[in-house]
């Protein structure tokens, strides 16, 4: 409930930048005055066509996504592709709806103004929803299970990107003598699998160890209706080399050998 109100809100700010920034792009090359020439009501009118078409493009790149960092190149380049169909969206809408051209240097400003002001937007929102997320109640606690080096690496990692994921316990199969890793508390065994789900209300499982209780802890979240998370190092696969493809529309984790290019065909 928590994610979809800050979602919306998400949403909602981006289609006021987006209305803005054109809106803006008209007086700074018309003027601080209401033209006849080229009126302002077609114009907006238009934009506000537009807006759900660019916030589509947005929602489909997956820019809001949880896991998403906003100061990546990948999403700037995500963001600006935005930008530049929001122009080609408007151009079009435009022409078809008035029939006459309009200044090109406005469409520039336009669309410089809504990739500036949408990436801006993006990360000062992201930083702030983290933190509420992660608040005295997280909205997505995390069990991790296994107590070993990398389990340790990323429980640094979350707390240090300061993740909406906040590893909240720790279960190991063995058992350990250690009370805590990484800040984080080692509540025993995967006896008390059950108990800890529902006291420390999981939405997610990051398995870290463990191979042999895989199925185990995938019953158990498909019972509960929790997200499982497998580190690639678990399966014995060098972190970087795997990555997600689809065959055919299936899709397959594949594990590069760094064989050569024509070693694919």
């Amino acid at each position: 409930m928590r994610r979809g109100l800050l979602l919306l809100l998400w949403l909602s700010g981006d289609v006021l930048l987006f209305i803005g920034a054109y809106a803006i792009a008209y007086f700074l090359r018309v003027g601080f005055l209401i033209s006849t020439d080229f009126p302002i009501a077609p114009y907006l009118q238009t934009v506000i066509i537009v807006t759900p078409l660019w916030l589509g493009v947005l929602l489909s790149l997956r820019t809001f996504a949880l896991t998403r960092i906003q100061t990546s190149i990948r999403n700037i380049l995500y963001i600006f592709y935005a930008a530049v169909m929001g122009m080609a969206l408007f151009s079009l809408a435009f022409y078809f709806t008035q029939g006459t051209f309009f200044s090109r240097l406005m469409l520039i400003y336009a669309g410089t103004l809504s990739f500036i002001g949408t990436l801006l937007w993006h990360i000062a929102f992201d930083q702030w929803q983290r933190k509420l997320l992660r608040g005295k109640r997280p909205a997505y606690p995390l069990l991790v299970i296994g107590v070993n080096r990398e389990a340790e690496r990323m429980i640094t990692l979350l707390n240090e990107k300061q993740s909406v994921f906040k590893p909240v316990a720790i279960l190991d199969s063995r058992g350990t003598s250690e009370k805590e890793l990484a800040g984080v508390p080692v509540k025993g065994k995967l006896n008390k699998l059950e108990e800890v789900i529902k006291q420390d209300r999981i939405t997610h499982i990051l398995q870290c160890a463990d191979l042999e209780h895989t199925l185990n802890l995938l019953t158990v979240c498909r019972e509960h209706g929790l997200t499982y998370l497998l580190l690639p190092s678990v399966l014995g696969i060098i972190q970087g080399d795997e990555k997600v493809e689809s065959i055919e529309g299936q899709p397959v984790t594949m594990v590069s050998q760094k064989s050569s290019f024509f070693g694919l065909f």
